[in-house]
């Protein structure tokens, strides 16, 4: 199951949810599209933030941090997950989002975080157990009838070693990042 990132309170919080782990900034509860395929009117999420890469190679973890940072920040309508690596399951919670912004390091020479649009691709894929951002859309669209407008957002990365920190750059462009797609939410970008 995929755990999403969200500000719950305590008024919806029911035995049968997932433990919380101390160290999250908000709420952890099971995707708006778990068994929901075919309607789109449950649990709908205005904006959802998908922050990818792995948190033990340095730079590489600046999607989940972004993505960490936004749950945090409780804000209205937006929606966190926080992963390692893509996976088709993402598709359910894409199907149930007017928006979504997928956050990934590059180890681009441009040092600066680039937004770009996203669309589906034209031809359904092979899908593995990883998958890519437009393969996702794609998913959403032809097993749920919806793919959300999308973005690409990239934070540059200089260090992608093993290590639990991020490089001057990675620091400076999570914070771009977060602002950037606060401003997308505010409908400024």
């Amino acid at each position: 199951m995929i755990q999403i990132m969200t500000k719950q309170s305590d008024s919806r919080k029911t035995d049968a949810s997932p433990t919380q782990p101390s160290d999250t900034p908000s709420g952890l509860h099971g995707c708006p599209g778990d068994g929901l395929a075919g309607n789109r009117n449950q649990s709908n999420c205005g904006l959802l933030i998908i922050g990818y890469g792995n948190t033990l190679r340095g730079d590489d973890g600046v999607g989940p941090a972004v993505a960490t940072a936004l749950a945090a920040l409780n804000l209205p309508g937006v929606e966190s997950i926080a992963c390692q690596q893509l996976s088709p399951e993402h598709a359910a919670a894409l199907a149930f989002a007017d928006k979504v912004v997928f956050v990934d390091a590059a180890m681009d020479p441009l040092p600066e975080v680039q937004l770009r649009r996203l669309e589906p691709d034209n031809t359904p894929q092979l899908l593995t157990h990883a998958a890519h951002p437009r393969m996702l859309l794609t998913l959403a669209r032809d097993v749920f009838g919806h793919a959300p407008q999308a973005w690409m957002l990239t934070i540059p990365g200089s260090h992608f070693n093993f290590r639990e920190h991020f490089s001057i750059l990675a620091q400076r462009g999570v914070a771009e990042a977060v602002g950037t797609i606060c401003a997308l939410h505010r409908g400024a970008a």
